[in-house]
């Protein structure tokens, strides 16, 4: 296939200049993520002055992606783990003492610190949930930022508990045998909520300023997830606003270095706004200032917004944009209506060699309609292409539009890109979300299907030639494509994939098991039950390998505390004992997620390479059984 004048992998891979730019409370400065030997750090510049930017940390073994600015816009805390083994640590960085190394503020070993959150009200203290002394029970600490102290709050109320300051009342928020989440003080139940709605978690949740209330994410009286307000003193509920179509963005359940679709003001806490995630963003306004701004803003890009944030006075704002092709951060002054392009994050590559994403809509077997992304290759004719169907992980989460280096790698290639938001996906309503219940490998499945269909039956695949490609449930999606019907599919990647179901779940860390009644244990099974794990068992592709013909490659991280490496290792014997093409990549400091950027070029480097030879290509005769 012709790569002449398209970007090549080390194009596509490269890291932007800058990501990740938020500005300081006071407004004077910014941080953003950028390179230093090699690996992802923290990096800090004047706003006001022509001082060069510097590097304000010397992590040179792992990229940092999680950090955040305390009050005093003097320190800035991040976090960080070893190897991708998911102990996060609490690292403290001092602006104002150059050259001083980061200070670990939680050096306990084998311990994870979670919740890392500024206390409102109590300037330069952040509280942080740390499982230092049971690996099953989070304590929760005031962390005094400026010293490193640590002072015990509270400790932990119990498995599936967790503690949340409301001004200076705790709370505690409880998930009961059924998977219902309730809300007590002391003795005394505030409210519940329905874990059903919730296979991850109650999101957004957060303390209003005033003490007084609870906002939250709700599906009460509509399918889609909105702003609700929930009374403390009377325990009613009250919606805040609701978006029509679409779910709030649900991005920083996932990610926790993206924002709160709460869009708050950083010194009162006031709500002015609201993200909410359809087929693409929207921003909505609630507070007329905030209006101004997005109005003004707005005609800086043709993007969405993505993410913004301004000082504690609402003069300067950091505003990034969401795009398919041109991904963009800006710096806009309220006050003088000036702006200035902090990053573009893609402008090493031509915007015209790039695919646009487009947004359609794909009609199940059984009715169901998936929403999907599809992005065809802008040099060739988009008829009889080879296709890369693109599962994501989850999957109770989602694709987002926007720019993906991964999907324009291969539509750079020549292939249709294909990525269905099959039942299961969160973020298209409630009744979507539901549809996936005992459907892994079932219906899941079939929607997969059911868009490599739609796709050949537009005439845009060609039918010898589809390919999958997949990371974590997406991984096991890959897996389940070749495993459950290999007929239709010319080869599969499948990296960090979950091959055997009930493994996964005897194996995730102690602290993680008590969430899982409302996401895997109701979506897949409870592997404590003979009967639910025989059926889960049923559903693991480890248990079909003799089934698989089409090559295969897989990639695992050896520090995977999810995905264990014993069963990437089953796969990979039995297959190559069968004399089926397989190809193995085991990356030694990676975890479940593929994060350094010399493995991240080896995988996408390995995996175009095994999609040219099998997928690309004129296909060969179907392999046998």
């Amino acid at each position: 296939m012709s790569t002449t004048s398209t970007p090549t992998i080390d194009d596509l891979l490269r890291p932007p200049e800058r990501s990740g730019i938020t500005i300081s409370p006071d407004g004077t400065r910014l941080a953003y993520l950028s390179m230093w030997h090699e690996r992802l750090n923290i990096w800090v510049e004047e706003i006001d002055d022509d001082t060069a930017p510097r590097c304000v940390t010397a992590d040179d073994s792992r990229s940092i992606v999680r950090y955040l600015w305390a009050d005093d816009s003097r320190h800035l805390l991040y976090q960080q783990d070893s190897g991708g083994d998911e102990n996060w640590h609490v690292h403290r960085i001092d602006l104002d003492d150059p050259g001083a190394p980061a200070v670990d503020l939680t050096p306990f070993p084998g311990a994870t610190a979670q919740s890392l959150e500024l206390r409102r009200g109590r300037p330069g203290h952040a509280t942080v949930q740390l499982n230092a002394e049971d690996p099953a029970a989070f304590d929760l600490y005031d962390l005094e930022i400026s010293t490193g102290a640590l002072t015990r709050l509270a400790p932990s109320p119990g498995a599936g508990s967790t503690w949340m300051l409301v001004g200076d009342s705790l709370l505690r928020r409880t998930m009961r045998a059924d998977g219902t989440w309730e809300l007590w003080r002391d003795d005394e139940l505030l409210a519940a909520f329905d874990g059903d709605a919730y296979p991850m978690d109650v999101h957004p949740f957060e303390a209003a300023p005033d003490g007084s209330s609870i906002w939250f994410g709700s599906y009460r009286g509509t399918d889609h997830l909105h702003p609700a307000r929930l009374d403390l003193a009377t325990g009613e509920e009250a919606m805040i606003h609701h978006h029509p179509r679409a779910d709030l963005d649900t991005r920083s359940l996932v990610f926790t270095n993206l924002p709160s679709p709460l869009i708050r003001h950083r010194r009162s806490g006031e709500l002015l706004g609201v993200r909410y995630q359809g087929m693409r963003m929207d921003t909505v306004a609630l507070d007329p200032h905030f209006a101004e701004v997005l109005e003004a803003v707005g005609r800086l890009c043709d993007g969405d917004i993505g993410g913004i944030t301004s000082d504690v006075d609402q003069r300067r704002w950091v505003v990034s944009f969401v795009h398919d092709r041109d991904p963009q951060t800006w710096l806009y002054d309220h006050r003088t209506g000036r702006s200035r392009l902090l990053a573009r994050s893609m402008e090493h590559l031509d915007v015209d060699r790039l695919a646009p994403v487009e947004s359609i809509e794909i009609t199940a077997r059984d009715g169901l309609r998936l929403p999907a992304y599809l992005t065809l290759p802008v040099q060739e004719e988009p008829r009889d292409r080879p296709l890369v169907l693109m599962p994501h992980g989850g999957p109770w989460t989602r694709d987002w539009w926007g720019y993906d280096s991964i999907v324009q790698l291969w539509a750079g290639r020549g292939y249709a890109v294909l990525q269905p938001q099959f039942r299961g996906s969160a973020g298209f309503g409630r009744t979507h979300m539901e549809a996936g219940v005992g459907e892994f490998a079932g219906r899941m499945h079939e929607d997969l299907l059911d868009a490599v269909d739609w796709a050949i039956a537009q005439g845009i695949a060609d039918p010898e030639r589809i390919g999958v490609f997949g990371g974590s449930y997406g991984g096991y999606a890959a897996l389940v494509c070749v495993a459950f019907t290999p007929e239709r599919f010319a080869a599969a990647v499948e990296y960090v994939g979950v091959s055997n179901l009930v493994d996964y779940l005897e194996s995730l860390p102690e602290y993680a098991r008590s969430g899982l009644v409302n996401n895997w244990y109701r979506y897949v099974g409870d592997p404590s039950d003979p009967e639910q794990a025989a059926d889960m068992r049923a559903r693991s592709p480890i248990t079909r390998i003799g089934d698989i013909r089409s090559p295969l490659m897989v990639v695992q991280g050896a520090n995977d505390v999810r995905v264990r490496r014993e069963n990437s290792d089953r796969i990979v014997d039995g297959l190559r004992e069968q004399g089926n093409e397989v190809e193995y990549l085991v990356f030694d400091d990676e975890g479940h997620f593929i994060l350094n950027p010399e493995n991240v070029r080896e995988l996408y480097l390995a995996a175009d390479r095994f999609l040219e030879r099998h997928v690309a290509k004129a296909p060969a005769a179907a392999p046998t059984a």
